[in-house]
């Protein structure tokens, strides 16, 4: 996808149309269907030549802000990219080749997160790194029980 084409004509329109062709009335919805499934394969999979995974980052981010799920979304986000970089979980040994690996995932959640989350996403990869996860953690979904205690429902 490195011609270009991903960002020509409206963009919007055309995700929207690919998620109803797969029948789903919103991208969170296609999304959730696809649990743990990062989100550049997620962009693959309603256009491979012209939809970019930024593109699809930023529609579930705008109806996780219109349904007021913001913090379910940036956990959402941290399930994808750890599937991404560690995708057969946590790593037992932190070598120097699996910290890069940990860094990356949490490196790039912190960017993909909104303002109005950095602080307690910045907080919750603290507490990742005091006590990381169990060898072999791999959270499936928004609702896995760590993500929900290092990042709760509330919204801030």
């Amino acid at each position: 996808m490195s011609d270009g084409r991903a960002w020509e004509g409206n963009i919007k329109v055309r995700l929207y149309e690919r998620i109803r062709e797969r029948g789903y009335d919103s991208l969170t919805a296609f999304a959730e269907a696809r649990p743990a499934v990062p989100l550049y394969l997620l962009a693959e999979e309603l256009g491979k030549d012209d939809v970019a995974a930024v593109q699809v980052l930023s529609g579930l981010l705008a109806e996780a802000e219109q349904r007021k799920q913001v913090t379910r979304f940036v956990r959402d986000v941290l399930v994808r990219m750890l599937s991404q970089s560690l995708p057969d979980g946590w790593p037992v040994v932190l070598d120097d080749a699996n910290r890069f690996k940990v860094a990356k995932a949490l490196g790039t959640w912190t960017a993909y997160t909104p303002e109005t989350h950095k602080e307690r996403v910045r907080q919750a990869r603290a507490a990742l790194r005091a006590m990381p996860p169990p060898p072999g953690w791999r959270p499936l979904g928004p609702d896995d029980e760590l993500l929900l205690t290092l990042l709760p429902d509330e919204e801030v």
